[in-house]
């Protein structure tokens, strides 16, 4: 633990001088922002003297970033979002959001293979949108029985039973959007010539 905190507070002094030469001050005039002295900036960033919070912070208002930035800190996610790709009857999930709640968007993966099994679809809360990055998926909704092929978009209410699966023995990939009941897209721009 001793020898993780030490690696941290080494790597902050060449990240505060990378900070100040992409604002490119001189630390006479980080100084006169930030009220440290010119000689305790210099043994910051030359690694003589270890950061504390008076001094991480002032820096950080300065440069105007996050304390994490100054600290190298590692992104922390929601634990309830799993970055890592979810695999299950053959199929890959990756997470492509990363804040709870509100609109989720995956990236699917089908392998290349038909599913012979009987579809079985589902309804559940929500509001869902497909669209087919590769491949030819099938999709049904409610009494309809689709073919969506690169490029097209389903959008429908998740009360709606449905299912989707491969529409052959290609491999198809497609991006999910599922959002909260009564949740939609907000077009904040939209250009039509």
């Amino acid at each position: 633990m001793d020898d993780d905190f030490d690696a941290v507070l080494t790597a902050v002094g060449p990240r505060l001088r990378k900070l100040r030469a992409e604002a490119d001050l001189t630390l006479s005039a980080l100084s006169e922002a930030t009220g440290i002295s010119v000689s305790t900036l210099s043994r910051l960033e030359s690694g003589q003297r270890k950061p504390g919070l008076d001094l991480l912070l002032p820096l950080a208002k300065a440069y105007r970033v996050p304390l994490d930035d100054l600290v190298g800190a590692p992104e922390v996610g929601d634990p309830r979002v799993y970055p890592r790709p979810i695999q299950y009857d053959g199929l890959t999930v990756l997470p492509l959001t990363r804040r709870p709640g509100g609109l989720q968007a995956f990236k699917h993966i089908l392998p290349g293979e038909l599913n012979d099994r009987t579809p079985t679809p589902r309804s559940h809360e929500g509001y869902h949108w497909l669209y087919v990055l590769n491949g030819r998926l099938r999709v049904i909704l409610g009494e309809q029985d689709l073919v969506l092929i690169a490029g097209e978009v389903a959008e429908f209410d998740t009360h709606l039973p449905h299912w989707f699966g491969n529409a052959d023995a290609h491999p198809a990939e497609f991006l999910s959007i599922l959002g909260p009941q009564g949740e939609r897209f907000h077009v904040r721009a939209s250009y039509r010539p």
